[in-house]
């Protein structure tokens, strides 16, 4: 049943990683019902969501990587290594100030609700906005704060502060900041699992069920890869909107449980 659960598990985090709907907080509670992971577990299947990413995108990563010399790849890349930086050093200093995801259901329901209702609005705002596909120097600076804001609070959603993020601030065009968020969660996760795995390793690693955490992180990656085909794909032609409603409602159902006692 260990493995079942992981491989349910690894289904949500690949299906929820990419899309703006959160998937820490679908972790979070999913775990309530098929019971709780380690940190690390939680942070190293979304690295393979994060894989997923890596082989849909490697062919921009290879532009990047090796056409350094043409100004607007070296531009982009610098970019996207300044939003990595402040993603990191803050990422640091909440870890040594001992944050820690929470454990009940409200604060997870209320960000799914108050991140809904922000995406609306952010996207009418970037509609008003000239099309633009620019990443600034501010662009950068902001998605690297969202994707800590969207750390300490679960239910944000690391890929809905970050998209939003940059359309709001300059980057108006749907497929640039999502290209832009995306790349930008490759090395923050990658980063945040090593970190970790260096931890557990550092203790033993006596505590983790390292066969469970390699299912689940396989069935992440196949799943993400599959879901984030397809918002490529659907961004092209549609808003975000539907994926707002979904939070607001599931939010909802999520507080009317806890008033319940349903949930914790």
């Amino acid at each position: 049943m260990d493995y079942l659960s992981a491989i349910i598990l690894g289904v949500i985090e690949g299906i929820t990683e990419f899309l703006p709907i959160s998937s820490t907080g679908h972790l979070i509670i999913a775990e309530h019902w098929l019971g709780e992971r380690s940190d690390t577990f939680n942070i190293v299947i979304q690295a393979g969501a994060i894989l997923a990413v890596t082989i849909i995108y490697w062919r921009r990563i290879f532009d990047l990587a090796l056409g350094w010399r043409r100004p607007e790849n070296r531009h982009y890349a610098i970019r996207l290594l300044l939003a990595f930086v402040i993603t990191a050093v803050l990422g640091l200093v909440a870890k040594k100030l001992g944050f820690t995801l929470p454990e009940n259901i409200l604060p997870i329901a209320i960000a799914l609700v108050v991140g809904g209702v922000w995406m609306i609005w952010a996207e009418r705002q970037a509609a008003k906005l000239p099309d633009s596909v620019r990443i600034t120097w501010l662009v950068a600076i902001v998605v690297g704060l969202a994707q800590i804001v969207a750390g300490i609070f679960p239910g944000t959603s690391r890929s809905a502060a970050t998209i939003f993020a940059a359309m709001l601030v300059g980057a108006s065009n749907r497929a640039a900041a999502t290209e832009f968020a995306f790349l930008v969660g490759i090395p923050t996760m990658y980063a945040a699992s090593a970190y970790e795995l260096y931890g557990q390793f550092k203790d033993g690693g006596a505590h983790e069920d390292w066969g469970a955490l390699c299912v689940a992180f396989v069935v992440s990656t196949v799943t993400a890869f599959i879901a984030v085909k397809w918002l490529l794909g659907y961004i092209q032609t549609h808003r975000f909107t539907a994926f707002a409603i979904y939070r607001i409602i599931f939010g909802a159902l999520l507080l009317g449980a806890a008033a319940l006692g349903w949930i914790a």
